[in-house]
């Protein structure tokens, strides 16, 4: 099963946990009818092969000249190495490359001595030779020349045998430590090879388990907030039955007929009117398609208009990004939010101001009604409806947000212009 990444991305934890649940229930249902279907072919295969039972195919052991099944077992056949020496050989040369490491190390750390000593060597020489000898006459500054190149070769032949003589310790040392690596190695592996075997598999079962339970608890804390919701939505009346709420992309008669009739509304008569059905895609991937899936399907359902009045709501946008979401909403009050087209799903992104931040909750509008993507179990019957309901109710448990105040248009002409044009 595949999810667009950035579809995923536009959901917060809870929703993710969600999608994951029913993903995880779609997964057990398709293995459940796979299991079904193996069964029953084995059922078949079981069958068959009684039939052919006579002339059916078996297998048959390579047998040795004592006339038993002939086994190989690695280190005892001519030629194999035996298992304590190969043991051995891997202990020594495990022990061989921690010293060389460890002297390389020895080596870096020497060699950097070495360097800076004579360097602050050569710079104070340098300095002293400035100080005094380049201050006399013209004539006398040939023999500070020839003095500073004679002190600085012999600096360089110091350095060397210095640098020679470090090698050689760092050598030594490295000889000494392989020797102590590999006993403690050979001691470590004779007395406690099963006991940090143990131990590793332990400390991986524990880990395992703890992210079995964490993932658990997720899933569980998203299928109570779904029957949460679920029950306050009922309990308040607010649940759309919409088996038959919207034919296709038009509205349904009675609906029709009042909109057309209603004189002050030419906007939504015009596009009753001369609505046509089309072939929506499989999902948007230019603003015109937006704009016309808007025009077709979402105008004649009063998307983005206020209740019961042909004005545009407030908290209504049009096709803008995220982070222009985000810079509207920045010096607002906590609780302040708007509605704005998607550009990655048929719906809406509805754009909420928190103390710390923000949050992005994706409306699905693909069917005949509206609903959060993987949070709100609710389905309403217009967009209205469903700003309406989480004006007195929570969307998120976990996040405990509540549109308080829509956030309007700062530009002119607004940004959902194109949308009614």
């Amino acid at each position: 099963m595949y999810i667009d990444p950035e579809l995923l991305a536009e959901l917060n934890e809870e929703q993710k946990q969600i999608l994951f649940y029913k993903m995880r229930e779609e997964q057990l249902r398709r293995w459940k009818e796979r299991e079904e279907k193996a069964r029953m072919e084995e059922a078949m295969l079981t069958k068959t092969a009684r039939r052919k039972q006579s002339n059916g195919k078996h297998v048959q052991w390579l047998r040795g000249k004592d006339g038993e099944v002939w086994v190989w077992v690695m280190g005892e056949a001519p030629g194999d190495k035996p298992y304590e020496q190969i043991s051995e050989e891997l202990i020594a040369e495990r022990a061989r490359q921690q010293a060389q490491k460890e002297a390389e190390e020895l080596w870096r750390q020497k060699e950097a001595e070495i360097t800076k000593k004579f360097r602050d060597a050569m710079a104070q020489e340098k300095a002293r030779i400035v100080a005094e000898k380049w201050k006399i006459e013209t004539e006398d500054r040939k023999a500070a020349k020839l003095e500073e190149e004679k002190i600085q070769e012999d600096l360089k032949k110091r350095e060397e045998e210095e640098r020679q003589k470090g090698e050689e310790q760092i050598r030594q040392q490295e000889e000494i430590r392989a020797k102590e690596l590999y006993l403690s190695l050979k001691q470590a592996q004779q007395h406690s090879q099963h006991s940090d075997d143990d131990q590793e598999w332990k400390e991986q079962l524990r880990r395992s388990k703890a992210a079995d339970e964490e993932r658990s608890h997720k899933a569980r804390r998203a299928r109570d907030e779904y029957r949460r919701q679920s029950l306050r939505a009922i309990q308040k009346g607010r649940v759309a039955d919409l088996s038959n709420l919207f034919q296709g992309t038009s509205l349904n008669n009675d609906q029709e007929t009042k909109l057309n009739s209603n004189s002050a509304s030419p906007l939504l008569s015009h596009y009753v009117a001369s609505s046509k059905i089309w072939e929506r895609p499989s999902r948007p991937f230019s603003r015109e398609v937006i704009i016309r899936w808007f025009k077709e399907e979402q105008v004649p359902r009063r998307a983005g208009f206020e209740r019961n009045t042909n004005r545009i709501a407030q908290w209504f946008h049009g096709i803008i990004s995220r982070q222009e979401a985000e810079e509207l909403l920045m010096n607002k009050s906590e609780g302040t939010f708007l509605v704005r087209v998607s550009e990655k799903i048929w719906g809406y992104a509805l754009s909420y101001r928190q103390q710390s931040g923000f949050k992005h909750f994706l409306v699905d509008a693909s069917g005949d009604f509206y609903s959060f993507l993987g949070v709100d179990p609710n389905r309403h019957a217009t967009l209205t409806d469903l700003i309406d309901f989480h004006k007195e109710e929570i969307i998120t448990s976990s996040g405990g947000e509540l549109l308080l105040e829509p956030c309007g248009q700062q530009k002119n002409p607004p940004d959902y212009s194109p949308l009614f044009e």
